[in-house]
């Protein structure tokens, strides 16, 4: 008998856990040690110095012990950080570019960014609370326990919930583009990540807004009250601030192959392919309400375009979660479970009655244009807390 192989034979392999993603969550990025003391010593309260050490090394600690998990304390220690360091970068004081801080990817320990402005530092710290927000949010969301799609249940209670952190964490991200980004000089902005460039800050803020309409939407699903005009509309509004967050990231000058870019690209296009086959499933069950028979007509015609869009959604979404870092193809659930269970039936149902008229008609030739609605969802407003009070002590 051969001795001392059972600890390599039994060896443990480290279990590699591929995330659920329901809310797009970014890469969560930790501050990294950062030389403070010689930089700013004599120049503030010594106090100040040694808090602003330990705060900073505590956001690391926790986030890398958690894995960012531990969203509570995070939040408390980051909000107290930020009533340290928003002192710095008050002009009056002329701080703003003594400290070279540094930043790096809990997930990817190579990739660490240096900028030498505590405007950057601010950025980087608010940038944290919205991506803990956002991944408080797809928490809430997830089943943790499921066999099947049907199984998949999320209260109204969490769902409503969510959506607050959802208007919350677009309130962060709309604050780091007005505020913060403002006060940055191009050179500097050079220096940012690719997912902390303006257009893609904006992308994400929009987007966010874009998911608590559909959840939104998947309430009033499951509510007696609302009329169809009002799923309509939700569906209408989610599709269009998906639309708008297209048009940011695109339109930004950052490199779209870059996995963090290109991983947010693809879920844009996936839920703003589901949002429009909402969008035509909804006002074509309004059309079909009409008398008029053309309305009858253009109402299958919104079905069909809905079911495609279905399809292709299915295709957009396996892209987003192959694309890297791979996640989990969620199980359906709210507006879209809905609307995979409802639409064939009603296409079917409507095809037999009106084939002959969409024939002669050319169908989806005629397709009808979706109504534009005023959107009813902005971020919430976020102001930065009070300069801690070691600021006024001397000692």
């Amino acid at each position: 008998m051969i001795m001392g192989c059972t600890s390599s034979v039994f060896r443990r392999k480290k279990m590699v856990v591929v995330p659920e993603v329901v809310i797009f969550v970014p890469m969560l990025q930790v501050p990294v040690p950062s030389e403070l003391q010689r930089p700013l010593l004599g120049l503030v309260p010594p106090r100040l110095i040694q808090r602003l050490a330990a705060v900073r090394s505590q956001i690391t600690l926790l986030a890398e012990g958690t894995g960012g998990s531990a969203v509570i304390e995070l939040k408390h220690a980051l909000e107290e950080y930020l009533s340290l360091v928003r002192g710095l970068t008050k002009k009056e004081y002329g701080l703003e570019e003594l400290v070279g801080f540094k930043w790096r990817y809990l997930a990817d320990k190579r990739r660490e960014t240096c900028i030498s402005s505590s405007w950057y530092e601010l950025l980087s710290v608010i940038y944290m609370l919205a991506i803990l927000t956002l991944s408080e949010a797809n928490s809430l969301l997830i089943a943790e326990e499921h066999s099947t799609c049907s199984d998949i249940r999320v209260s109204g209670d969490g769902q409503r919930h969510a959506v607050d952190l959802l208007l919350k964490a677009s309130g962060y991200l709309e604050f780091c583009v007005r505020s913060i980004l403002a006060n940055l000089s191009s050179d500097i902005k050079k220096k940012l990540p690719e997912d902390m460039q303006e257009g893609v800050l904006e992308a994400l803020c929009i987007q966010a807004l874009g998911q608590a309409t559909g959840l939104q939407l998947g309430l009033a699903i499951e509510s007696q009250m609302a009329t169809l005009s009002v799923k309509r509309r939700l569906a209408c509004e989610q599709l269009t601030y998906f639309r708008q967050a297209h048009y940011s990231l695109s339109g930004c000058e950052v490199n779209q192959e870059d996995d963090a870019v290109k991983k947010n690209s693809l879920f844009i296009r996936w839920k703003y392919l589901e949002a429009k086959a909402a969008a035509y499933y909804y006002h074509g069950l309004v059309l079909d309400n009409d008398k008029e028979p053309s309305s009858h007509v253009s109402a299958v015609c919104c079905f069909l375009a809905a079911k495609e869009l279905l399809s292709e959604s299915k295709k957009a979404c396996l892209s987003f979660c192959l694309a890297a870092p791979v996640n989990r193809v969620p199980p359906l659930w709210g507006a879209m479970r809905h609307l995979h269970q409802k639409l064939p039936e009603i296409i079917s149902r409507k095809n037999v009655v009106h084939r002959h008229k969409l024939d002669q008609d050319k169908g989806l030739d005629e397709l009808p244009e979706l109504p534009e609605f005023q959107l009813s969802l902005r971020p919430d407003d976020y102001e930065l807390p009070m300069d801690n009070p070691i600021w006024n002590r001397d000692d």
